[in-house]
């Protein structure tokens, strides 16, 4: 049976010890003619038929012949694409446990649907070209010490990071040799990511995202430190952020590139993103892992994902008060004028947050909008698989910048 054969692979990796530090439980699957049930047990992961149903995952036949196809379709490529993407499979168990286990999962199926990296020209890059610095920016809410990457001459390129990220996330980008000889790259950690510091007077309390705000941290950056218009290049709550600055402040943005832009991007908000019964480090990683695509190389989605790892408690959640609850295209999208403003959009087709119909819907809100759909990849193309992304951007780019 391939499906035993492929988590007999697993069974030895090392990834899974160290996710899986202090997990028990039993993992059962069912559909594919047998049932299989495995043991996770602090980081060990073995076939035993007395393991407990904890956590059980089912799908008919077909569907399992999908997940073990090289490489599988869009949203059979990962245990968190089952669970919240594809009708196909449930998922029974406490949420809690769920939770718990999600690393351990993520990384389980990771290898059952592994596939050949897709081929991409490399570039040259000289991670050494990249200069980081503080700048005291100042907010509504009061000074804040925001870093921000930067390398290249030319025109002002903004890169906006993900939700719960920083601007790590385009190293690639910034440290391309070819992109550096025709645009100013810039790349800011948000207040409260990264490096970037809470702004002066926060009292602790919860953070929240609302597109007030974030509209008002991204107006103040380009204001205070750009001293230009800026093409404005942003991922998922970047690329949201990027269409709304097109829309509201064409002042300040010479065009716009949404890099897996949502339309309404529902369902990617969990409790367990913040809880003290689960750990952030290992859940957050895992949860948007499953976001990548099988065949960008594993590497590069390690190196994603460990961004992930490092963030301060909450703020993931609280970036998703605006991405996911708040954010509205139908709303944004017929406010720009592409006349003015030009937009590009790019989709990845693994990506199930803010797919390519997402995008087509939107392209169709803003007459004059390019729009390219990018095999292969998923969430979060700028790191997952920058070369293969590289081909999208200089089009979209140039599409912007016009």
């Amino acid at each position: 049976m391939i499906l035993h054969a492929r988590l007999a692979v697993a069974l030895g990796d090392p990834e899974l010890r160290r996710l899986g530090a202090g997990l028990r439980a039993g993992l059962h699957l069912h559909g594919m003619g047998e049932e299989i049930r495995l043991r996770l047990d602090d980081g060990e992961v073995s076939f035993d038929v007395q393991a407990p149903a904890d956590i059980v995952l089912r799908a008919g036949v077909a569907d399992w012949e999908r997940v073990l196809t090289v490489p599988p379709p869009p949203r059979f490529q990962a245990f968190t694409a089952f669970a919240i993407a594809n009708d196909a499979f449930t998922v029974e168990g406490d949420p809690l446990r769920i939770a718990q286990a999600r690393g351990v999962l993520e990384r389980l199926f990771e290898l059952v649907c592994a596939s050949p990296a897709a081929p991409a020209e490399t570039m040259p890059r000289d991670i050494g070209e990249i200069a980081g610095r503080y700048h005291q920016v100042t907010l509504d809410e009061g000074v804040c010490d925001m870093f921000a990457d930067s390398a290249g001459e030319g025109r002002p390129v903004l890169f906006l990071h993900t939700a719960g990220a920083d601007g790590r996330q385009f190293l690639s980008q910034l440290a391309d040799i070819g992109l550096a000889r025709g645009y100013r790259m810039i790349a800011p950690d948000m207040p409260f990511h990264g490096r970037s510091l809470p702004p002066s007077g926060w009292k602790g309390e919860a953070y929240q995202l609302t597109a007030a705000r974030y509209l008002g941290w991204c107006s103040a950056f380009i204001e205070q430190v750009v001293g230009e218009r800026v093409i404005v290049a942003g991922g998922s709550m970047g690329a949201a952020m990027a269409l709304m600055l097109a829309a509201e402040r064409p002042d300040l943005v010479a065009g716009a590139v949404a890099i897996e832009p949502p339309f309404r991007s529902k369902g990617r908000r969990n409790p367990f993103q913040h809880h003290v019964a689960v750990h952030a480090g290992l859940h957050n990683p895992a949860f948007v892992r499953g976001l990548m695509s099988p065949t960008s190389p594993l590497d590069q989605r390690r190196r994603a994902a460990w961004i992930y790892a490092q963030g301060a408690p909450q703020v993931y959640t609280g970036d998703l008060a605006f991405y996911s609850d708040e954010f509205d295209g139908a709303v944004v999208a017929p406010k720009i004028d592409a006349a003015r403003t030009p937009v590009a959009l790019l989709c990845g087709t693994y990506d199930y947050s803010a797919t390519p119909e997402d995008g087509e819907k939107l392209a169709a809100l803003i007459p004059g909008a390019m729009m390219r759909v990018m095999d292969g990849l998923g969430h979060f193309p700028m790191c997952e698989h920058p070369d293969l992304f590289r081909p999208h951007l200089v089009a979209a780019l140039a599409h912007a910048g016009r």
